[in-house]
């Protein structure tokens, strides 16, 4: 059994169950930690919170009474429970810690951990940093917000293998003392302000990632994005910066045929698997982290020349009657739709709407060039009709959700036609997960194909 390296606690409230909750809980106790768990949504009849129980956790579900914080010495939070949620708030009055699941993991294990965050693009640059390293035959895991539990991996893996984490900001409000070998900070723009309030909030929250960091650590970073710029300026790891706009000594480059690390040429563009030039900079972050990892530039090459894409980003599902079906449901964000729009060079017709969170979305304006259709579900479906119209789209209409959406979308289309799930927005009016919603697009493409 692993110990916890740091954690002088005795009493802790595990709020928020879920899969990293769970985890949480049963290492805590596995450690001697007395364990209280609060879930509003869980029931007792749950099996897993039977099991808890059985284990020596005390459980309270159904609601969320602030009597949970009697005696608790520190709370280890669902990173989807906002701070406003009244334990929460009245945790922080009463000045309890709180922190997210990955602060456990990392007391976990010895392993090098190469953390990875962003506003876009996290999914894709971990999975390629992990298919670098192993491709160069460096063990490798890979764990965080891609869906598997930090905790559960930190507990099997070795020290002398890297964990490779996509860490969300959610996850980055909730850290102590955690701190990756390598911290890998992608881009920021505007995202998620319903829960963090304030762009400034956001922002320091994905700056957690390198507060912890010293000389000893790497911090690689997008030398492209002013505000990145300026916020690593005062951090103590050694900066390593990539660009798809200048040469750099030490860091990752390209130029109009190859790409670089250092002074060292890795690979010719022109034999990387991975469609959209948005995608550059994910590559560039990947092959620094991986470099600094020990990836050999076979490794990498080996890599970039067979991966096409993670699943729901840009993932292309099949071609029927000339028509081209592409699955970008995890683009969540206004961000993440430009860049999948400015993808494609042929007639697309998109497929978007979703939770709102008060964004009005005329960023996507200069991106409907190309748009000959736009095919609109979800609560956000009148304004993004607003901008389809402002945008001069010929052909707009609004419909009940996705998988009705793909037939409408083919109805539209013509031979040639790019069919584009890129939602710009969260799944979570209509569809529990950004997953759900790819895959019922999925299923919708197959009734056609």
């Amino acid at each position: 059994m692993r110990k916890l390296n740091d954690f002088p606690y005795s009493h802790v409230l595990v709020l928020g169950l879920a899969k990293s909750g769970t985890a949480a809980a049963e290492v805590l106790m596995k450690n001697g930690k007395k364990v209280r768990i609060n879930d509003k949504k869980a029931t007792a009849s749950d099996e897993e919170v039977i099991r808890l129980r059985e284990m020596g956790a005390e459980i309270i579900v159904g609601s969320h009474p602030l009597s949970v914080l009697n005696d608790i010495d520190i709370i280890v939070k669902n990173p989807g429970i906002s701070y406003e949620n009244p334990i929460v708030a009245e945790a922080i009055k009463k000045e309890i810690p709180i922190i997210t699941e990955i602060e456990i993991a990392a007391q976990l294990t010895d392993a090098t951990i190469i953390g990875i965050t962003g506003s876009n693009g996290k999914t894709t640059t971990t999975t390629m940093t992990a298919q670098m390293l192993t491709q160069s035959d460096q063990p490798v895991k890979i764990a965080g917000n891609i869906g598997i539990v930090a905790t559960e991996v930190a507990q099997t893996i070795d020290n002398n293998e890297n964990l490779v984490l996509e860490l969300s900001s959610f996850q980055l409000m909730g850290i102590d003392k955690f701190k990756p070998r390598i911290a890998v900070l992608l881009n920021i723009f505007e995202a998620h302000l319903d829960y963090h309030k304030t762009l400034d909030n956001y922002k320091q929250a994905k700056f957690n990632i390198f507060k912890n960091q010293t000389e000893e650590d790497f911090l690689v970073y997008n030398a492209n994005d002013r505000s990145l710029i300026d916020a690593v300026e005062n951090s103590k790891a050694h900066k390593v910066p990539f660009s798809v706009k200048e040469r750099l000594e030490d860091g990752a480059w390209m130029d109009e045929t190859s790409i670089y690390f250092r002074d060292e040429k890795i690979m010719d563009r022109s034999n990387i698997a991975l469609m959209g030039e948005h995608n550059y900079e994910n590559i560039l972050a990947s092959i620094a982290a991986a470099k600094l990892s020990g990836a050999t530039n076979h490794g990498i090459q080996t890599a970039l020349s067979a991966f096409t894409g993670v699943k729901h980003r840009l993932q292309f599902v099949g071609k029927h009657l000339g028509r081209m079906f592409y699955n970008d449901s995890k683009a969540t964000n206004i961000l993440a739709t430009q860049k999948a729009l400015s993808a494609f060079e042929k007639p697309v017709i998109l497929l978007a709407g979703g939770l709102d969170r008060g964004n009005e979305f005329s960023e996507l304006i200069p991106y409907l060039e190309h748009v000959k259709a736009m095919v609109l579900f979800g609560e956000t479906a009148e304004k993004l009709k607003a901008v389809g119209e402002h945008a001069g789209v010929p052909q707009i209409k609004l419909t009940d959700n996705v998988e009705t959406a793909v037939q409408t979308a083919f109805d539209f289309s013509e031979e040639g036609d790019t069919i584009l799930l890129s939602p710009a927005c969260a799944s979570w009016d209509q569809y529990a997960t950004f997953e759900e919603r790819g895959d019922m697009f999925i299923q919708a493409v197959h009734t056609i194909v």
